[in-house]
């Protein structure tokens, strides 16, 4: 008999995803926010490839925030897109994937190079029933003028500090500090700026 994790607790799995807790994905509001947030996103792209002045209304409807001047070049990948935010003179490069589950904050003046990912979900490592349906997410923080080269993977929980580099292809798995550059699997500092 599988375990009911949450026998005594009320929430919805969207509550507790949105509170940091685990939580099992198939919460009907979710789905409908997902549908939202790929219909919104293929309109963007689409808009944008048609060089239509109303794209970028179509990003602000998506995103939970998007800067005065900020640049996002599509394809653009969200779960939800409205707990991503972009703050201002930011640049994007092509196919950003934003695993927004948890909040992702971009700071302003920040620039994410081609292929990055942003990833706030989480899953248990413990062995039992069901350990494959259940989740968790910690929110992703980039602060102002931080530079993250192609292909960088942000993971779950992870600051990075201001004005800080990330070399192409790191994997960030700990917070960085501001004012660094750093490249590597896992990433580590190589020296400050």
């Amino acid at each position: 008999m599988a375990q009911d994790y949450f026998a005594d607790d009320p929430r919805t799995n969207r509550e507790r995803m949105l509170a940091g807790d685990l939580y099992i994905a198939d919460d009907p509001e979710n789905a409908r926010l997902a549908q939202r947030a790929l219909r919104l996103a293929d309109a963007y792209h689409r808009a944008s490839v048609a060089d239509d002045a109303g794209a970028r209304s179509l990003l602000v409807e998506l995103l939970g925030t998007l800067g005065e001047d900020a640049y996002v070049k599509p394809p653009l990948f969200v779960d939800y897109g409205e707990n991503l935010h972009i703050g201002p003179r930011t640049f994007v490069n092509y196919n950003l994937t934003a695993l927004d589950v948890a909040t992702i904050t971009i700071g302003a003046d920040c620039q994410l190079g081609p292929g990055v990912q942003l990833l706030t979900p989480t899953h248990p490592v413990e062995p039992g029933p069901r350990r494959d349906k259940l989740e968790a997410a910690l929110p992703i923080v980039l602060g102002d003028n931080v530079w993250l080269g192609g292909g960088v993977i942000v993971c779950p929980g992870v600051t990075i500090g201001d004005n800080t580099v990330v070399g192409a292809g790191a994997v960030v798995t700990k917070d960085l500090p501001a004012n660094v550059v750093a490249v590597g699997n896992p990433a580590r500092v190589v020296r400050e700026i």
